[in-house]
């Protein structure tokens, strides 16, 4: 039997998202960082809820979406193998990247001036979502979104205009068809107000 690779799933209950979905993001995260590699056995349903103490359908649930969307693949009795990287040209870790080390060096600088962490994730948070939703804005259609958070239907605003539908994980991975599940920080969530 391969052995799995080396990576660990950790669920926030508290974040609002899904537990499948943390799975999922968990696993692009480590795919984009070289992590995980083409032919790395993800760990089997019985070892991640060991782990976690999460329903295994919930791992298969998670497993089943990576599949669809041909990150991963099944194989019946040895288990979930990685099928294909993600992010920057194939073969290039993104660990060694020239942008990773530019990332470095900035963080240190923020590190240096004083920033706390959270600060600085904030900060990198801001001008990726900023970043990204200036790409989307040049690329989408005119009108609201529509979508779910949490299963539950929001409305916010999104660069200024109602906003009423999915929006991006904890990195601005989202789009206007809704497959993530947390609210950037300048939308409302309904629910926010009486929390």
């Amino acid at each position: 039997m391969a052995e799995s690779a080396a990576v660990e799933f950790r669920i926030d209950r508290r974040s609002g998202v899904a537990t499948y979905l943390q799975i999922v993001q968990q696993t692009k995260q480590a795919l984009r960082l070289g992590v995980l590699e083409p032919g790395d056995r993800l760990p089997t349903a019985r070892e991640v809820v060991e782990a976690t103490a999460i329903n295994p359908n919930t791992v298969l649930k998670a497993y089943r979406e990576l599949e669809r969307e041909g990150l991963v693949e099944a194989r019946r009795g040895l288990g979930t193998f990685v099928r294909r990287r993600l992010g920057g040209a194939a073969g290039a870790s993104a660990a060694d990247s020239p942008l990773r080390a530019e990332l470095a060096d900035w963080a240190r600088r923020a590190r240096s001036a004083g920033l706390e962490k959270d600060d600085v994730g904030a900060l990198f948070t801001a001008v990726l979502e900023s970043t990204y939703e200036s790409a989307h804005e040049s690329t989408r259609g005119d009108g609201p979104y529509e979508g779910t958070h949490g299963g539950e239907p929001y409305e916010g605003t999104h660069g200024g205009e109602p906003y009423e539908g999915p929006c991006g994980g904890p990195h601005g991975e989202g789009t206007s068809e809704g497959t993530h599940g947390t609210t950037p920080p300048s939308t409302t969530h309904q629910g926010d107000q009486d929390r």
